[in-house]
């Protein structure tokens, strides 16, 4: 089993991982108490950047949908005239490529360091930063601070890590300009249920008087797309199919679960989030290309897989998520358009 999956069911809500979570809550306080002090220290050094900048981020770790949205908001300024630098941090090395496949415009830089990534992105003509995976970032300034959280996260642990998913816990949603609940496998109940949550939350809190707007949005599968011949197929050809869904992704249970909504039966092969694949992966995904119908797979996974997999064998389909807002989209569009108001024209 997976260290991922380990850790999916040390965070969930069955009696036994609650048990089983139990002696690391003293190392989950020491963490958030860590946590507190830096952010107090890092957001009174923050730099500001070079260019007008979008920072995009969740509280917990990993399977939020961060990505697939800074590449909505990149895609957003693109359409709109502006060319988007996306700065991140490289970690894994995939990320970079979904990037430059999701927002063929744009300008993307993995750099840890992400006042030399924004210096490199306007050097190479960005007009807007787009920060993927930066809420945590406190020592870099922005214009707009979207904070991400998921619906398939409301279940879990309350702990920090390592006892929870979190890194932070939720009154750091006051450091929000607006607020995005995704889903995937979770219902739409279940994401409106958490946005009143939060809307529900402080006085002057998410949602409340003064508070930033909250934004609800649906990760879904829109069609398919063959990983080499990018061939397009509907959804609906899964239906009645036996699927191999593979994923080295943060919550690859919710990708498996957006697959057989499709009507497929579907056999999870999961991986640790960045997974490298070898030889024997590759192998093993050959042979249950084989024995079954399709195999799927992300796009994070299709853009490691597409160089390596066989000629002779048959190719995976890749799965592309649309974004679909449910809730209040329209705020993150103005909010969106007023930074790009100072941004300059070509």
């Amino acid at each position: 089993m997976s260290a991922a999956r380990v850790a999916h069911w040390l965070w969930g809500a069955s009696a036994a991982a609650r048990v089983a979570r139990v002696p690391l809550i003293p190392l989950a306080g020491a963490y958030w108490a860590v946590m507190r002090l830096r952010t107090a220290r890092a957001r009174a050094d923050a730099v500001r950047l070079p260019l007008p900048t979008i920072a995009v981020g969740n509280l917990s770790v990993g399977g939020t949908g961060k990505t697939p949205l800074a590449a909505w908001i990149a895609s957003y300024c693109a359409a709109h005239g502006r060319t988007p630098g996306i700065l991140l941090r490289g970690y894994g090395g995939d990320e970079p490529l979904v990037h430059r496949r999701l927002v063929p415009q744009a300008v993307v830089v993995a750099n840890p360091d992400r006042v030399a990534g924004a210096v490199a992105a306007r050097a190479q003509g960005a007009q807007v930063l787009v920060l993927d995976d930066a809420y945590q970032l406190l020592g870099v300034g922005r214009d707009l601070n979207i904070a991400v959280v998921s619906a398939e996260s409301a279940t879990a642990s309350p702990w920090p890590l390592p006892a929870g998913p979190w890194r932070e816990g939720r009154d750091a949603l006051d450091r929000a300009d607006l607020i995005v609940v995704t889903r995937k496998s979770a219902s739409a109940d279940a994401a409106s249920a958490l946005a009143e949550g939060l809307v529900r939350g402080r006085s002057g809190g998410p949602g409340g008087p003064g508070g930033p707007p909250i934004c609800t949005v649906r990760l879904v599968v829109s069609h398919l797309e063959g990983m080499r011949s990018g061939t397009r197929q509907e959804l609906g050809a899964l239906a009645g199919r036996r699927v191999v869904a593979a994923a080295g992704i943060a919550d690859p249970e919710s990708f498996a679960q957006q697959l057989g909504t499709a009507g497929a039966s579907v056999q999870l092969v999961a991986y640790q989030d960045h997974h490298a694949y070898r030889q024997a992966d590759l192998e093993r995904l050959v042979r249950a290309a084989t024995a079954g119908d399709y195999v799927v797979v992300t796009e994070k996974d299709a853009v490691k897989l597409r160089r390596q997999w066989p000629a002779s064998a048959a190719e995976p389909l890749v799965a592309v998520l649309a974004v679909h807002w449910e809730r209040n989209g329209r705020a993150l569009e103005q909010a969106v358009d007023a930074v790009l108001a100072s941004a300059r024209r070509p």
